[in-house]
């Protein structure tokens, strides 16, 4: 059965992840102090120039929308044919990726190129790939969290996590162990992949249930204590000092946001973002404070962003940054597409067939 799924607050969590990217993507590799010595004392404020355009996206938005075109077609395959292996169909997406950054996957070789997204030329381009995600990607064997590819617990796998909590079918245990799944493609060590469950369970409680970021992220809690704790104390521990440090009465500011890390393993990036987004009082501040710190500052404010943006929807997110986005109308299409999808499924997949627009856009592979 398909759930509702508010469409508003999909587009928001998707777009908002791309502002938030683009709004650290300038200060990314910067100190603290150094961001204030070129941006001011309240650090970044508003998009800077970097990669040659103002609003530029980076690796991050790249392969959250690889994440949900993957998502998309796993969701064709499995209602077309009945069976389907999600994270393999997600790395088969990540392989059309690494084709846009000029490499080939030894697993899926380059029949992977498939796919609208795989075409759109703006994605042709570097923006600091992590190299943790290349060289899982151009590996000869698919990562799993049984049989990894390394001990990676970088913010790789997190940080593009969001797209698995907006699938309509999925209950709550398979959206946390299919995110998981899918940021062990590349990350394998058990901190690398809870925190994408967390992120994935947390938006779907914002998204398909209409939850608060309160409430939803005690329903990803929940399905975390379920792992072991030797496997899980690490997330554990990150998110309860993001919730302390959110409910006391220290000053929100980039010292604070510190206190938790600089966000280049997952569970800091994780911490700092879901800290920011319970003391925000917009979505503007939100991603401010989550990306003003001599850290990770675009994959901080991506998740944060991913969070604000399922929260408020499109309207929280200011027009200006909006209207300077790369990519914005790709990511907008994607959202779109996944709205028909849920709404018009009947249309869409045939007891045996798929419309051929969609299969065409959208290969079940």
């Amino acid at each position: 059965m398909t759930e509702r799924v508010e469409a508003d607050s999909l587009a928001g969590c998707l777009l908002g992840g791309a502002v938030g990217d683009a709004l650290g993507a300038p200060i990314e590799f910067d100190s603290l102090d150094e961001i204030r010595r070129t941006f001011g004392p309240r650090g970044i404020e508003n998009f800077a120039e970097c990669y040659g355009r103002v609003g530029a996206i980076t690796d991050d938005t790249q392969m959250t929308l690889f994440t949900a075109e993957g998502m998309i077609r796993a969701h064709l395959r499995g209602v077309s044919r009945g069976i389907c292996h999600v994270p393999s169909v997600i790395d088969h997406a990540y392989a059309a990726w690494m084709h846009t950054q000029g490499l080939s996957s030894p697993l899926w070789g380059d029949d992977a190129a498939i796919g609208w997204l795989v075409s759109v030329p703006d994605l042709n381009h570097r923006r600091a790939p992590g190299n943790t995600c290349l060289s899982a990607l151009l590996a000869d064997a698919q990562g799993t969290i049984d049989e990894p590819l390394n001990d990676s617990k970088g913010c790789g796998g997190v940080m593009r996590a969001a797209p698995v909590g907006l699938d309509p079918v999925f209950d709550r245990k398979q959206v946390f162990r299919t995110a998981c799944e899918v940021a062990g493609l590349t990350h394998g060590h058990p901190s690398g992949y809870l925190t994408a469950g967390v992120l994935a369970e947390t938006v779907a409680g914002i998204v398909r249930d209409g939850h608060s970021l309160d409430v939803a992220l005690r329903g990803a809690e929940r399905c975390l204590a379920e792992w072991p704790d030797d496997a899980a104390d690490e997330t554990r521990r990150a998110l309860a000092a993001a919730r302390s440090l959110a409910g006391s009465q220290t000053k929100p500011g980039p010292e604070t946001v510190e206190s938790l890390g600089e966000g280049w393993v997952a569970e800091e990036a994780l911490a700092i973002a879901v800290y920011c987004a319970l003391v925000a009082d917009d979505f503007a501040a939100g991603v401010a404070l989550a990306v003003n710190h001599s850290g990770d500052s675009d994959s901080t404010g991506a998740i944060c962003g991913n969070l604000l943006g399922a929260v408020g929807g499109v309207e929280a997110i200011p027009r200006a940054w909006l209207e300077q986005l790369e990519l914005r109308d790709v990511i907008e299409r994607i959202c779109l597409d996944w709205k028909s999808l849920v709404e018009g499924e009947d249309q869409i997949v045939g007891s045996d067939f798929i419309a051929d627009e969609w299969a065409e856009r959208y290969p079940p592979w």
